[in-house]
């Protein structure tokens, strides 16, 4: 692979910058429900407007190409193609996929369609969502239709952005939708959600000929916080659940230890095999490590542990950290032997246009920078590493956190939805050219 056909790009969720929740037929996800859920969201807020980017997608789509990638990773809404879940389609919904589609592609931005960003339909989870399941086959159906629509001119699809998040968070610890905290619900939405990437790998392989097909996980290094003998277990738990459930059983085709037990009474015969289908590379999203600690209060006795007094971090608790970045690519690329693309990195800074409407975010620069060179020394070191997307284009709702924390390279005014590019957008831009150029 030449310096050429790396990809660079960026990714952004559909619940995250649509908005247009109630418009042309578009069901109620899991997130609607959360956010109209007291103390769902840390600041009242909600998608139902978001970046108005079902409106502003032309504009959107220049801004991408102004920038320069090659590649724009976006989610399909569930509940906007299929309000509940399954059942009747709804045109509307498939046709505003369409013209973005081919609105990238007029411009030259190749699409990478995610089929699950966390936006289950309520309907689903009203009938029991990812603890049934009858939701893999949903899933299954769901994909075909997706498929099927857009396979003529979409190539690249992921099935799931990152599984460990939305399951642990949203059945385990009750950060996210649906808010459950039960193990047993943990467990089950861990299997049945591995049956529906299963699923949907054969559904797309069949229907799209030519896909390349990934999976997005979100892995992290999992430290003991204070490298305490308390803390180990926890740590080796959290790392199972975080980094481990997933990948191992698509890819490898088992359960880790820890877990391999416990999950057990709702494996089938035959599941593992419908698990481990075969994918064409692996999709992470990398921000920093993980601190873990015991913590009683959670039903699994761990919780999040604070970095080394001094660490930098991303102004809201995530450490910077570059070095664990560069070793999980390494670590990836020798445990699952496949090529690797970095499907979401950026940090959060705090920032607003200045006196001149101008964005400056020298921290995210300096972060971007660092990470990318450490991309850089893992494929030095050997990790096959075809691709790059940044988190994310524009300032956005960040589920739980609301509208507080700022990924975007693009600012986005709440009020008026006026766009300006930051000064990382035209950093970014200038590093693609020049990456470009490389022989």
């Amino acid at each position: 692979m030449t310096a050429r056909d790396f990809v660079w790009g960026v990714s952004t969720a559909a619940y995250q910058i649509e908005g247009a929740v109630a418009e042309d037929g578009r069901g109620p996800s899991i997130w609607d429900t959360r956010c109209r859920t007291k103390g769902g969201v840390s600041d009242g807020s909600s998608g139902d407007v978001a970046c108005d980017h079902y409106h502003r997608w032309r504009e959107d789509v220049a801004l991408l190409r102004a920038i320069g990638v090659g590649a724009y990773r976006f989610s399909v809404g569930w509940p906007r193609v299929l309000p509940r879940g399954r059942g009747a389609a709804n045109e509307a919904g498939l046709a505003f996929y369409d013209r973005l589609i081919d609105a990238l592609l007029e411009a030259g931005i190749e699409p990478w369609l995610t089929l699950y960003h966390w936006d289950l339909p309520q309907a689903l989870d009203d009938l029991g969502g990812w603890t049934s399941r009858d939701c893999a086959g949903w899933f299954a159906d769901y994909a075909a239709l997706v498929a099927g629509r857009y396979g003529d001119r979409v190539k690249r699809f992921i099935t799931f952005n990152e599984f460990s998040v939305f399951t642990l968070f949203g059945y385990a610890i009750p950060w996210a939708a649906p808010g459950v905290t039960d193990r047993a619900a943990h467990l089950k939405a861990v299997h049945h959600v591995n049956l529906a990437h299963g699923a949907a790998v054969d559904v797309v392989r069949a229907l799209v000929p030519g896909a390349s097909i990934g999976a997005i996980h979100n892995r992290q290094i999992v430290i003991p916080e204070g490298d305490l003998e308390e803390n180990r277990e926890p740590a080796a738990l959290l790392d199972e659940h975080w980094n481990l459930v997933f990948p191992d059983p698509q890819i490898l085709g088992f359960y880790p230890p820890r877990t391999a037990a416990a999950i057990e009474p709702y494996v089938k015969a035959g599941d593992m095999a419908r698990i481990r289908r075969p994918v064409d590379w692996f999709g992470l999203n990398h921000y920093g490590p993980i601190f873990a600690k015991a913590d009683p209060n959670f039903v699994w006795g761990y919780g999040w542990g604070s970095p080394p007094e001094g660490s930098p971090d991303h102004g809201f608790g995530w450490p910077i950290f570059p070095e664990a970045f560069r070793d999980e690519l390494t670590l990836i690329a020798r445990r699952y032997r496949l090529p690797i693309v970095v499907t979401e990195n950026g940090c959060n800074t705090d920032d607003a246009p200045d006196a001149n409407g101008e964005v400056h975010d020298p921290r995210r620069i300096l972060y971007l920078k660092l990470y990318v060179q450490a991309m850089r020394d893992a494929m030095a070191a050997g990790a096959d590493v075809r691709g790059y997307f940044l988190w994310s284009l524009l300032d956005c709702f960040e589920w739980g956190n609301g509208y507080g924390p700022k990924f975007g390279i693009v600012h986005v005014d709440r009020e008026t939805q006026k766009r300006t590019l930051k000064d990382s957008a035209r950093w970014y831009a200038e590093m693609i050219r020049t990456a470009r150029k490389d022989p």
